[in-house]
């Protein structure tokens, strides 16, 4: 005979103090390791949705940034010719040579500076990504000292409001624009015109080239044919995966980090489990014999005990996920190791976290109760029946 599911859940139910107490150590552990994986999944998110799919980016060879590559003005004319690019409205080239540098800002409130991305762009940077809306005022004036911030960047830093001015680069510049770019990193970037700022910054060469494919299957046999033109020193990218890569290495250390302090309190967590249910099987010894005398196999009461566990597993699960998921609620900012500026994101939850917590925190009632239950399942009916 089996023993019904029921019979867990009653004995869960008797004991609620030790159910409550047990569970939200389990609850507790499912939080951290969720918002750690949310948060490494918000970084990757917020980058790769930076990027569009048949956009290319192409840097030098050997870069791992923009903030760190170099494109000479020859160069950048040799891929504007490529057949694979673009033509938009007027017979237009949808390509647009953008230069990258980073500054420093102090934060609203704290005076703490940190690093901020310019870039430089040209007319077609705005129309190759229709993720960037303006929210307020206007677009620079071309071969001016006009800037536009995003959205993130004008509500943290000092100066970077709407009508404010920012000095760098040996000039003041005007913000007269505030544009949002969503959930993205463009949100966390100030704007302006390319050749002001190469001139401001002394900078004789470009950070990137970007472009739209005139057709997106193209990519692979353009990428062989630049890649291997000797008047090009370039690698080329699709920008979902440029900035996918960007995230790679901040979201390793926080998933290795997370990881670390998921296991070091997940011990604690199974330990009083494993407590909880030894106490169970002690407080229920004659009713195991009873059980046992019934006719119930031991196989039958291993399972019952072990559902029990992996019941308060769940449910400890349940609620440190359900804790977790207000997270969204939150945007943070971090510094990106790969470009050294700060990038702001949000928690993000998805399907994949969802059953991993879960079958994290089950595992976790498992290991907890597996001993106890097997405790429970070798007890002699005569030996169990004396404590009565």
């Amino acid at each position: 005979m089996r023993v019904p599911v029921s019979y867990s859940f009653r004995n869960l139910w008797t004991r609620r103090l030790t159910t409550i107490l047990t569970a939200s150590g389990m609850a507790l552990v499912v939080f951290v390791f969720s918002a750690i994986l949310m948060l490494a999944e918000g970084l990757q998110k917020t980058l790769v949705d930076t990027g569009s799919w048949d956009n290319v980016v192409l840097i030098r060879k050997g870069s791992q940034s923009e903030v760190q590559s170099g494109i000479e003005r020859l160069q950048a004319s040799v891929i504007e010719t490529q057949p694979e690019v673009a033509v938009g409205p007027g017979g237009r080239r949808m390509l647009a040579k953008e230069v990258v540098v980073l500054i420093s800002l102090p934060k609203r409130g704290t005076d703490k500076p940190s690093n901020v991305i310019i870039r430089g762009v040209s007319g077609e940077s705005l129309s190759m990504r229709p993720q960037v809306k303006l929210l307020e005022g206007r677009m620079p004036k071309p071969s001016s000292s006009e800037i536009i911030a995003g959205e993130s960047v004008s509500r943290r830093f000092t100066g970077a409001g709407i009508g404010e001015t920012l000095r760098f680069g040996m000039r003041d510049w005007t913000v007269v624009g505030i544009f949002d770019a969503g959930n993205t990193g463009f949100s966390s970037e100030i704007w302006g015109d390319a050749d002001q700022l190469m001139q401001a910054f002394r900078r004789p060469v470009y950070s990137s080239v970007i472009f739209k494919l005139r057709d997106a299957s193209a990519f692979d046999a353009f990428k062989a044919r630049v890649e291997s033109d000797p008047r090009l020193t370039v690698e080329a990218k699709r920008e979902t995966r440029f900035y996918a890569d960007q995230s790679e290495m901040m979201a390793k250390f926080l998933r290795i980090l997370g990881m670390s302090l998921t296991i070091i309190f997940s011990l604690g967590a199974v330990i009083g489990a494993m407590i909880t249910m030894y106490a169970a099987v002690a407080n229920r010894t004659a009713e195991i014999g009873t059980l046992r005398a019934l006719g119930f196999q031991r196989r039958s009461i291993l399972g019952a005990f072990l559902m029990e566990a992996l019941l308060l597993g769940f449910i400890g699960g349940a609620v440190g996920l359900f804790l977790a998921s207000f997270l969204q609620l939150l945007t943070i900012s971090t510094l990106n190791f790969q470009t050294f500026s700060e990038l702001a994101f949000s928690f993000t939850l998805t399907a994949e976290i969802v059953w991993q917590a879960l079958l994290f925190s089950l595992v976790m009632g498992f290991v907890g109760g597996v001993l106890p239950a097997f405790r429970a399942s070798r007890m002699k009916i005569v030996d169990a029946l004396r404590t009565t």
